[in-house]
């Protein structure tokens, strides 16, 4: 969390770039998902409705694209899942979601797929050029932009101003994460109180079954990654051709 709108939305912050869907099992990113929505939904909103002084039930969140691959998107069942997860159990709680520092593999894919979404979430997202500094200054002061949209230039990586760890909405060290570490610490020790809870050594979410909607958005997903994929692999090919200039003149 970075801040927040000029109307008191909290802005959430997403690494979707830089994300290593590889570091561990889709259970636990499953499980990291819902523990983030319970704190936004427990903590983060409340206290958004009592610091503005009116009720605050939704957020928007900004999706950073940087560092984006395309083996990375292709882990379309945990997006799909948490998807499910998000629609049956957190409906309307992001307000806008903001992608920016998009690659042209994203940009490319985001045409194809666009409209294949339903009407309401199109409405949602919205892909900014660049870090999409200008567009978001519209909704939300400096100080709430997350530090990756802080860039002085559209192709530019870096900040306007140093950036530290404070500053960095990624970091350990930055307070948000510090009073989510807190909260989940204090909720660890009421629950090893009960001794009946010590025992759970783990906990895993049962998937529900993907929508056909997302199915078919997803196959549509693998599709266009696959001609990027063939074109790349084709690219690859003809940049190891070699013309030998004598033995064409021969």
């Amino acid at each position: 969390m970075s801040g927040y709108t000029k109307e008191g939305r909290p802005v959430i912050a997403v690494g979707v770039g830089l994300s290593t869907y590889d570091k561990a099992s889709i259970h636990y990113y499953v499980q990291s998902h819902i523990q983030i929505n319970e704190y936004r939904d427990r903590v983060i909103l409340p206290a958004a409705t009592k610091k503005f002084e009116r009720h605050i039930s939704t957020c928007v969140k900004v999706l950073d694209m940087t560092g984006l691959k395309i083996s990375q998107l292709s882990q379309l069942k945990l997006l799909t899942v948490i998807s499910s997860i998000d629609d049956l159990n957190y409906p309307e709680k992001s307000d806008t979601y903001y992608i920016v520092n998009a690659p042209y593999i994203f940009s490319a894919c985001w045409k194809v797929v666009r409209p294949l979404l339903q009407e309401r979430t199109r409405k949602k997202v919205q892909v900014l050029s660049g870090c999409g500094k200008d567009e978001l200054l519209k909704i939300m002061d400096y100080e709430s932009l997350p530090h990756f949209c802080r860039r002085t230039g559209s192709g530019s990586s870096r900040h306007s101003r140093s950036s530290t760890d404070e500053d960095n909405c990624f970091s350990l060290d930055h307070g948000f994460h510090k009073e989510l570490y807190s909260y989940i610490n204090q909720q660890a020790e009421a629950l090893e109180s009960q001794a009946a809870l010590i025992k759970h050594k783990s906990f895993h979410v049962a998937f529900p079954e993907p929508d056909a909607d997302d199915e078919k958005i997803a196959q549509t997903i693998e599709s266009e990654f696959q001609k990027y994929s063939d074109q790349n692999g084709v690219a690859d090919k003809l940049n190891d051709l070699t013309v030998n200039e004598d033995k064409q003149k021969k």
